[in-house]
């Protein structure tokens, strides 16, 4: 068979169309994993099948063609159907249908696999190692060498061969790798779902969508390669699930009729007073005393100690707490999320014997900042005056005026009298509390600046959980 001049521009064994291939043209530069995938690619069409496994999870009719294709692709079409009649890779594609970013992980994913389980060939079998050492050199000289166009195709037709012999012999290890890759896709695309999810179930794919894709696969590729960023998203996912609980049992609490008192709020008048709306005779009287909030309604009592104001987290960050930091970030997201559904501007005051202040307006995280957050740590020593003089100079801005602080610690410092009078002054002036959460039994220290401190073993603890009710 001559390899034809065509095949230069038609490196797809699937049906394929303009716009799959410059889809994944700009898929590809976006991420890094792919373009790492392509490097490490055992086989020498390598990125063609990546391309085509890429088209083969996102189209919605997915064929491979039934031409012959030319002799460097034979091999890419054995492994692309291989994939395509595997049960893993069925039940799999009713998720990444026209998905960019489930289609975008499960290439990285399936590629990586299949690329390992190739390796693994090449360590136990003398004649493919050999055959694919003969074959890369052919191909990466045949665009200057025409003649050598006669040795590809014998080449290849060799390789194909004995690849389709392993792939019959070793049919089972390769369908678990498969499968391995669509867990662990999953376990991705489940991990950036919990990461952007706020207080409302489900609502974690409707924030993924509006995050630019690059940035959706730097973060899937940063959680697919990095264990902490993994577990991150993992305690991240855990802690909403409270929130989500908390601040529904919060509103069911607010709701709560522990009287009658005088306002305007509609939602709470007496159905007496709806009655005189509704009648001609005393509708008038009924508007001018809505308006002046003389109006008879519920009074609704709840159980909340802390405000409605912006949220500041002082977060201990000496080396003692480093064995919790994948925890402590998933709980600081957590309280994000409450930030962000209730637009409320987040201050995150990291804190040591130094700090680092991060701000996030609404709540909002960009993927970049995620990643730089699950990237910092500062280790070192516990200096709470630090931590709570950059707290009151962060109220004393005009963006956290009567903020909620809520101060995490596992240690113990010692506070001048001086300066315990002057933040107590400042809590009265500025209108603030401080919830502290002291994981272990020194508490001493923290007792004399905080309205509420609660004793904790670790973040999951259910004690930490009162702070997901601001």
């Amino acid at each position: 068979m001559k390899i034809h001049k065509h095949h230069k521009d038609n490196h797809s064994v699937l049906n394929t169309d303009a716009f799959d291939k410059r889809r994944f043209k700009e898929i590809f530069e976006m991420s890094s994993a792919l373009q790492r995938i392509r490097g490490e690619g055992v086989l020498p069409m390598f990125e063609h099948l990546l391309a085509d496994i890429w088209a083969s999870l996102y189209k919605m009719k997915p064929e491979i063609t039934v031409d012959e294709v030319d002799s460097d692709l034979k091999v890419n079409k054995l492994v692309l159907e291989r994939i395509m009649t595997d049960e893993s890779y069925t039940h799999f594609r009713n998720f990444t249908k026209l998905d960019d970013l489930a289609s975008a992980i499960g290439t990285v994913k399936l590629g990586e696999k299949t690329n390992q389980w190739l390796a693994e060939q090449i360590i136990n079998d003398d004649d493919f190692q050999k055959q694919l050492a003969q074959i890369h050199p052919i191909y990466m000289e045949l665009q200057m060498n025409e003649q050598l166009e006669g040795e590809l195709i014998e080449a290849s037709t060799n390789l194909n061969e004995k690849l389709k012999q392993m792939l019959q012999d070793n049919s089972e290890s390769f369908s678990q790798e498969l499968a391995l890759a669509v867990e662990e896709t999953r376990q991705v695309n489940e991990g950036l779902k919990s990461l952007f999810g706020g207080c409302s179930a489900g609502s974690g794919e409707a924030e993924l969508k509006k995050i630019p894709l690059r940035d959706q696969l730097a973060l899937a590729e940063k959680i697919a390669s990095t264990k902490k960023m993994k577990e991150i998203a993992e305690w991240a996912g855990r802690f909403k699930q409270v929130v989500r609980k908390k601040q529904k049992t919060k509103r069911s609490t607010s709701m709560e009729r522990s009287g009658v008192t005088l306002g305007n709020h509609i939602e709470r008048l007496l159905p007496m007073e709806l009655g005189f709306y509704i009648h001609p005779l005393t509708r008038k009287d009924f508007l001018r005393r809505f308006v002046d909030g003389q109006t008879m309604q519920y009074e609704q009592k709840g159980r909340e100690v802390l405000g409605k104001g912006p949220i500041i987290l002082c977060l201990d960050q000496s080396g003692s707490m480093d064995k919790l930091d994948a925890q402590s970030k998933g709980f600081t997201l957590a309280l994000m999320s409450i930030a962000k559904k209730q637009r409320r501007n987040f201050c995150l005051i990291l804190f040591s014997t130094r700090t680092q202040v991060l701000t996030y307006g609404k709540g909002s995280i960009k993927s970049s900042d995620m990643i730089t957050l699950a990237q910092t740590f500062l280790g070192g020593g516990t200096d709470f005056t630090l931590a709570l003089t950059q707290a009151v100079n962060t109220i004393n801005e005009s963006a956290f005026k009567e903020a909620d602080l809520i101060f995490v610690t596992d240690g113990e410092d010692c506070l001048e009298n001086l300066f315990l009078e002057e933040f107590v002054k400042q809590k009265k002036e500025k209108e603030f509390n401080v919830l502290s959460l002291v994981i272990g039994d020194c508490v001493d220290s923290v007792e004399s600046f905080s309205d509420k401190v609660v004793q904790i073993q670790d973040f999951d603890d259910e004690g930490s959980f009162r702070a997901f009710e601001i």
